[in-house]
């Protein structure tokens, strides 16, 4: 079993993964969606959770990634960019999706980016435009970002092509598709739902 893989079913096994065809719900970037991907689910499985953060560091390794501080993106992203910076012994601050209206109004938070080269980390990416919103508010702070690290991606093109754009690449630990077929294996999806599943992310990747 590969990393994806393993992730695949981590996510699966402690329920961050639902299918719910009949009950579909409405992502930020307004694509109706029969599944979802709660990865705010991992800090109470700590065991799944160290798989995590593992496949961070290799993604890291592997890639030979350099980088000063580590940026997680409000909310969702902020746990896993906290606990690799602190497994990796590097800074890590967190970006906010807008200023606050009180206090020090900043939209960066724990300390400064100022010429440094920032390795952002999010959760989960659909269209991609959180993170690049997180990638911009962290130009604007003087910050340099070139990688973003997600748990999963549903590898939409829009998504791909976004991070193309703002000349960011994208390294993901797992992908949707990885995470249907592991599914498929444990039996967790029916084959009405699948067909549903399916006919949908083929029509979102088109």
């Amino acid at each position: 079993m590969n990393t994806e893989q393993k992730v695949a079913r981590a996510l699966l096994k402690i329920g961050a993964v639902g299918f719910v065809p009949d009950n579909p719900i409405t992502f930020k970037s307004g694509i109706v969606s029969p599944v979802y991907i709660d990865n705010r689910k991992l800090p109470f499985y700590p065991n799944e959770w160290k798989i995590i953060i593992e496949s961070f560091a290799q993604i890291i390794k592997k890639g030979k990634i350099k980088f000063d501080a580590i940026a997680g993106v409000e909310a969702a992203g902020i746990p896993h960019s906290a606990a690799l910076g602190f497994s990796m012994k590097k800074p890590s601050v967190f970006v906010r999706k807008q200023a606050k209206d009180h206090g020090t109004k900043k939209m960066v938070e724990g300390g400064s980016v100022l010429n440094k080269n920032i390795l952002l980390i999010e959760d989960l990416v659909t269209t991609g435009g959180s993170s690049l919103t997180a990638v911009e508010n962290l130009k604007k702070e003087g910050a340099k970002v070139n990688n973003c690290l997600v748990i999963v991606s549903y590898n939409f093109p829009s998504a791909k092509e976004a991070f193309d754009k703002a000349k960011v690449k994208l390294h993901t630990i797992t992908s949707f598709p990885i995470i249907l077929e592991e599914a498929k294996k444990l039996g967790m999806i029916n084959d009405i739902s699948l067909e549903k599943v399916e006919a949908w992310f083929s029509n979102h990747t088109k």
